[in-house]
């Protein structure tokens, strides 16, 4: 499995500190609410080599991510697990520290690889203290790096005034549909890694003719030319389902050529947001 090499930028030297390796592709289990449902999915996962799996306290699944991992007999060191801190719980800096040990402790881990600010603090106020909250975990060693996610252009320009170390990933919606190239240059200038979430924006868009007709062209599907495009662009991608075909089908996007496609992809960029986008937010 390919994999990047993310770090947390020192804002005063420029220094790439707490490096670790990132599969670039995973599974997302985001709505795996069903008893049992996540569990499943991410053993089946781990079992055909997905290495990267992300997950939120919010999804309410991270108990099932973390039996999964126990039970898959894959070492720990091998899996790269992500979560998030709430907005709702992104307040303070000391919230931010026990909402950390509470995932950590709903996971069943020592450590999470990745720990994501699920979108900015709707306070002002509250995003330089909850940040230097993430950075405190970071040095405690309860996470091996930290992110963002949903931050806009002007969040990660504002955080140059408060953040000790920049985040090392900045998770948001990329797809064929919405492509962002400026907010992708934004994150990537601030030494950050773009992952992409709803690469599939949803499957709101799979039936188009624009796709249908590309994934023809490749004898792909729909939803396997999307993943290979968001993976193309440089976004780590994680697509998310429960059913093990599905899974596997996601799996093998890796496999496709989009050579060529180039300008048929760019025709399909309409700025669609399938989801919510604090991305715009002050």
């Amino acid at each position: 499995m390919d994999s990047f090499t993310i770090a947390n930028t020192s804002t005063s030297t420029g220094e790439r500190l707490h490096q670790a390796e990132m599969p670039r592709f995973g599974l997302g289990v985001y709505l795996m609410g069903d008893p049992g449902e996540c569990k499943a999915s991410v053993l089946y996962a781990l079992e055909q080599g997905y290495r990267l799996i992300d997950t939120a306290m919010a999804y309410g699944n991270e108990d099932e991510v973390g039996q999964a991992i126990r039970e898959s007999g894959i070492p720990r060191e091998d899996i790269f697990v992500v979560t998030k801190l709430r907005q709702p719980h992104a307040n303070s800096h000391e919230e931010t520290l026990q909402r950390c040990q509470q995932s950590l402790e709903n996971l069943g881990l020592d450590y999470m690889d990745l720990y994501l600010i699920h979108a900015p603090p709707k306070d002002l106020s509250a995003r330089a203290p909850v940040w230097h909250g993430m950075e405190e975990c970071l040095s405690n060693g309860w996470t091996r790096s930290i992110g963002v996610s949903n931050y806009g252009a002007q969040h990660l320009d504002a955080m140059l005034s408060y953040a000790s170390v920049m985040p090392s990933v900045n998770q948001i919606e990329i797809n064929p549909w919405l492509q962002r190239p400026a907010l992708r240059a934004a994150t990537e200038g601030v030494g950050a890694k773009v992952m992409a979430y709803s690469p599939l924006a949803r499957g709101h868009k799979l039936a188009d003719s624009g796709i249908s007709e590309i994934a023809a062209s490749l004898g792909c599907t729909p939803a396997q030319a999307a993943i290979k495009w968001c993976f193309d662009v440089g976004a780590i991608t994680i697509p998310k389902s429960s059913k093990p075909n599905r899974i596997s089908e996601n799996l093998d996007s890796l496999k496709f050529d989009l050579s060529g496609t180039e300008e048929e992809f760019a025709a399909l960029e309409e700025s669609y947001v399938s989801g919510w986008d604090p991305t715009s937010e002050p």
